[in-house]
C-alpha cells in the first residue's frame, strides 16, 4: 500500500518531522517514529528529514492505454423526456472540452418513450444519443439505472462522463464509478481538457478556502459531477449525430427498489431559474429591515435568497440558501445586503450579470467582485431604493 514509511536503522529519533507536521500525524512512541491516519502526504517530512530517513512507498501501477478510451459521454437528466437544462449546460462544456482532444460528445439517456426527447439534443451538435428504451426503466432506480450505464460505458469507452449534479445524478455517479474502480470529483466549479486527455477537475475545497485541481492520470472513464448554472448551456447547431436504440439482457432490467406510489412533486419557485435576486446576509439584523428587502424583491420582481447564517437561524428554509452548501445562480441581477463575501457564498453567484453590493464595511471581500459597490446602511438604503422605484412606476 503506499504512503511514506520511516527507515528505523537511519532514523535517529531527532523529533524534527513529528515538530515540523502541520497535521500532528507524526509521534515518537516507545521509542520509535510512527506515522498515524491524519498524515496528507504532503510530504514535508520527506523533504526534511536531515538523516534521509523517511520514504514514499509507491504501489506498482500498470499503465494505462489511454488510447482505448475516447469520446465524452453526457449523461441525460429528465423527467418523463423533459430534459433537465443542467444536461444542455453539461453538452456546452464537453463541445468546448472535446475540440482540444478532437473526439467527439455522446449522450446517454435512460427511461421510457423517450426516444422523441433524445432527438431534440441532436439540434446541439452531439454526434450521438445512446437511448435505453424501456418500460422498466420508466422511473429512476439506482440500481437498474447503474447496470444500463455500465453497460454503455463498456461499449463506447468514454474517456470523460459528466453527470449533472442533482439528486439522482449524485446517486448514480459513485455507483457506476465505483463498477470502474476509477475517480469521482463532485461539484466541478472548472473543466479543463488536457491534450493527453487527462481532465483537470477544479472544485473548492477545505470549506472553500481553497481551489483544488484533481486529476485521474491512471484511471478512465474521469468521473466528474457538475451543479446546475455552473456551465454555459449548448447553442443549437446544425445536427451531425444520430440516435442509437440500445438494448441490454432482462436480468439487469430487474431491480430490487420497488416502487409504490409516485406523485408529482408541487412545483415551487427556484432561486437558480430567477432573473432577479435580492440576497440577504448575516450583516442584516433587524426584522423591519428584512421586510423592506422582501418588498423590494416583490417591487424589481425578484426572488429572496440569502446567506448561511439565516438558513441556520431559522429565517429561511435552504432552498433559499446561496453558496456551496446552497444553491448556485446566475441571474441577470443579483443584489447583496449585509453579504461579507465569503467564497463559500460567492463561488455559488459569481456567474451572475450583474452584481450591486451593499455593506457597511467598506473592506468587505463582496466588493471586490461586485459591479457596483455600495457603502451604505442597509436599512436606509433600502428605503430610499424603494421610494425611488416606486415613485418612477408612479409615474
Amino acid at each position: 500500500m503506499a504512503g511514506l514509511v520511516i527507515d528505523e536503522k537511519k532514523c535517529v529519533l531527532c523529533g524534527l518531522c513529528a515538530k515540523q507536521c502541520p497535521f500532528q500525524a507524526m509521534q515518537i512512541i516507545n521509542g520509535k517514529v510512527e506515522i498515524n491516519a491524519a498524515c496528507k502526504m504532503c510530504r514535508l517530512c520527506l523533504k526534511n528529514c536531515p538523516k534521509q530517513a523517511i520514504f514514499e512507498q509507491k504501489d506498482d501501477v500498470t499503465v494505462l492505454d489511454k488510447s482505448e478510451w475516447k469520446d465524452i459521454l453526457v449523461y441525460v437528466e429528465h423527467t418523463d423526456g423533459k430534459i433537465h437544462p443542467v444536461t444542455i449546460e453539461l453538452i456546452g462544456k464537453a463541445l468546448e472540452l472535446a475540440k482540444v482532444i478532437h473526439q467527439k460528445v455522446r449522450c446517454l439517456m435512460i427511461g421510457s418513450e423517450i426516444v422523441e426527447a433524445a432527438d431534440s439534443l441532436l439540434d446541439y451538435g452531439v454526434h450521438s444519443v445512446e437511448v435505453y428504451d424501456n418500460p422498466q426503466l420508466r422511473y429512476f432506480r439506482s440500481d437498474n439505472y447503474t447496470e444500463v450505464f455500465e453497460d454503455c460505458i463498456l461499449h463506447l469507452k468514454p474517456t470523460v462522463v459528466l453527470v449533472g449534479a442533482t439528486v439522482s445524478g449524485r446517486s448514480l455517479a459513485p455507483r457506476v464509478a465505483a463498477r470502474f474502480q476509477t475517480g469521482l470529483t463532485a461539484d466541478c466549479t472548472v473543466l479543463e481538457m488536457r491534450e493527453n486527455t487527462d481532465l483537470v477537475q477544479i472544485r473548492p475545497a477545505f470549506g472553500g478556502n481553497i481551489m483544488a485541481q484533481i486529476l485521474n492520470t491512471n484511471h478512465r472513464p474521469q468521473f466528474a459531477t457538475v451543479r446546475y448554472k455552473v456551465m454555459d448551456p449548448a447553442m443549437k447547431q446544425d445536427r451531425v449525430g444520430e440516435i442509437h436504440l440500445c438494448s441490454i439482457e432482462d436480468k439487469k432490467l430487474c431491480s430490487k427498489i420497488g416502487i409504490c406510489k409516485v406523485e408529482p412533486k408541487v412545483q415551487q419557485k427556484n432561486i437558480s431559474d430567477a432573473d432577479v435576486l435580492i440576497a440577504i446576509g448575516r450583516g442584516v439584523k433587524d426584522e423591519k429591515t428584512i421586510q423592506l428587502l422582501e418588498k423590494l424583491a416583490q417591487i424589481l420582481h425578484g426572488e429572496i435568497a440569502c446567506s448561511r447564517p439565516l438558513v441556520e437561524s431559522g429565517r429561511y428554509s435552504v432552498d433559499r440558501q446561496i453558496g456551496l452548501s446552497g444553491r448556485t445562480v446566475k441571474p441577470k441581477l443579483i443584489m447583496t445586503f449585509g453579504i461579507s463575501g465569503a467564497i463559500q457564498f460567492t463561488a455559488g453567484m459569481k456567474g451572475a450579470e450583474k452584481i450591486i453590493a451593499v455593506n457597511l464595511d467598506e473592506n468587505a471581500p463582496i466588493f471586490e467582485l461586485a459591479h457596483v459597490a455600495v457603502v451604505a446602511d442597509v436599512s436606509e438604503f433600502v428605503q430610499k431604493m424603494i421610494e425611488e422605484v416606486e415613485g418612477k412606476n408612479r409615474v
